[in-house]
């Protein structure tokens, strides 16, 4: 089974105005609202892949309830760990400029964590746990290690898709897959990187510290692959840019949705391309019928 992990999930509300009236009464055009967070993200694409896969983390209150019912309404399993307060909302206004307003979260005490370090105790060598985004305030900033070494322990494989110290200090613990952008990789090395070419040496820097598999995202100049016996460069399908939320969670769902199944790192690396693709392309997550419309198009060089 694959297991996801989401610390500090939230319900996404999206409001669309014409305009924002600070101190004014506004009335929305459009609203909609759904689960937020990167774990649960990965696995709702997961899903849509024909892959199954159970969410992790904690919820609290009658949003953390939203969530649970809206997940399991997808027939997508879930373990979160139940908390005091509320999960968190993030307000996303879309108007003639796009303002964010995030929830902080509820507090996660000791004995929470405790028990969510039970579930993952649970897991076996036949598991996979995606950890992914950001820890919240109130956890120490060596959750994520905590985590690993009890993967480490189980026999349990990793996939991280962070940034910064999160993603460098779970590099020692071998994780199978991490999966920054160019950005990310640029300020975990202090550097600038704008090209498929100049991911390159960091890319094998990375898998030279630990990790398996490195996909570096470059948005619409495509995508780099390295592990210990590859390094490929893929292209990116063309179509219109309507969101890049979500888009890095899609390419981690598709790489492992078809990894799971083939074993096929090359095969899997082209899906998670088409897969962030078709979210970037869409408003909302991809659809298996838009993945592989665009699986086609997604060209992959050998680099020597």
């Amino acid at each position: 089974m694959i297991y996801t992990l989401t610390l500090n999930p939230s319900v996404d509300y999206i409001v669309e105005l014409d305009q924002v009236i600070l101190g004014g009464l506004n009335r929305t055009k459009n609203d909609t609202k759904f689960p937020g967070g990167k774990g649960i993200n990965v696995s709702r694409v997961l899903k849509r892949l024909d892959m199954n896969s159970k969410c992790l983390g904690f919820i609290g209150g009658f949003t953390g309830e939203y969530i649970n019912n809206y997940l399991k309404n997808e027939q997508i399993e879930t373990g979160f760990v139940r908390v005091n307060g509320d999960t968190r909302i993030n307000v996303k206004l879309k108007s003639e400029i796009e303002t964010e307003i995030n929830g902080k979260g509820p507090n996660i005490t000791e004995a929470d964590f405790e028990a969510l370090k039970e579930n993952i105790r649970k897991l076996t060598s036949e598991d996979l746990l995606v950890l992914a985004g950001s820890i919240p305030s109130t956890m120490l900033v060596t959750t994520y290690e905590e985590l690993v070494k009890i993967c480490n322990e189980n026999g349990t494989k990793f996939v991280v898709d962070a940034e910064g110290d999160l993603l460098k200090n779970v590099l020692p613990y071998k994780p199978f897959l991490v999966k920054p952008n160019h950005h990310e990789l640029g300020e975990l090395f202090n550097t600038s990187i704008s090209t498929c070419e100049e991911v390159i040496p960091y890319g094998k820097k990375l898998v030279e510290m630990g990790a398996e598999n490195v996909i570096v995202s470059l948005a619409e100049k495509g995508a780099v692959l390295i592990n210990k016996e590859l390094t490929l460069m893929a292209s990116v399908p063309k179509g219109k840019m309507q969101s890049s939320v979500g888009a890095g969670d899609s390419m981690v769902a598709g790489f492992l949705a078809i990894y799971e199944k083939t074993k096929n790192v090359r095969e899997a690396f082209r899906y998670s391309v088409a897969s962030g693709s078709a979210t970037a392309f869409s408003i909302g997550l991809c659809t298996k019928e838009k993945v592989e419309e665009l699986v086609p198009q997604v060209k992959l060089v050998d680099i020597q």
